[in-house]
């Protein structure tokens, strides 16, 4: 399984997450919800997502926040630790790993798992092993979002099964296979993805599951 980044940088990328948003919402007083949008918003979502060394590693969650909301010296609060880690910490420090392991963008995730949902998952996720909060992610990951890349896509494009399978020569039953995850299209042979990516106008990588790899 291909992995968001290196695994030496996972721990420390957890707890900046879970950090910086126990920090936002606790000092800073942010909603949730609304500072997640801001560091969707901001470009360490996606230096995080890389596991870009100088975000996950070179700064404190604190900073990561203040990052976000662009604040400067004059705007900055002395935090406080407490010794119980907030619903909000574990939210972080569990969504770090889901994103490391299944290397989806964050923006991706809570477009089907709301980042409050995750946070409401504290009880009884907290108390149990990460993998098993991973898997209950997965599982509702594939019920908000049962249909594949591949048939989002094509049908975005306008094309039906039958003239995607003229337009690119893959036979249709192949096709049908991909979109009912029948057969994972993360194996497929190279030039039937690159294939479909020019018939349907897309990057190739937009056609493939990364839900589906964290899930096996």
């Amino acid at each position: 399984m291909m992995h968001a980044y290196d695994k030496l940088y996972l721990e420390k990328a957890r707890v900046s997450l879970a950090r910086m948003f126990d920090f936002a919402v606790h000092d800073l007083k942010y909603d949730i919800v609304d500072f997640f949008e801001l560091f969707l918003r901001s470009n360490l979502a996606g230096r995080f997502e890389k596991g870009e060394s100088g975000v996950i590693a070179g700064k404190s969650g604190v900073e990561l926040a203040y990052e976000v909301l662009e604040l400067d010296d004059t705007d900055r609060i002395k935090p406080k630790y407490t010794s119980n880690r907030s619903e909000e910490y574990w939210a972080g420090w569990a969504l770090a790993y889901y994103q490391w392991e299944t290397a989806l963008p964050f923006a991706q995730i809570v477009k089907y798992i709301p980042i409050n949902t995750i946070v409401a998952m504290y009880t009884p996720y907290h108390e149990m092993d990460i993998r098993q909060f991973a898997d209950k992610m997965n599982e509702l990951y594939k019920t908000a979002k049962p249909d594949t890349n591949l048939k989002i896509i094509r049908k975005r494009v306008g094309f039906s099964q039958k003239e995607l399978a003229e337009q690119t020569g893959i036979p249709l039953r192949t096709i049908q296979q991909y979109e009912q995850r029948q057969r994972n299209i993360n194996k497929a042979a190279a030039e039937y993805v690159i294939s479909l990516s020019k018939v349907l106008y897309c990057n190739p990588n937009e056609l493939l599951e990364l839900y589906y790899e964290a899930a096996q």
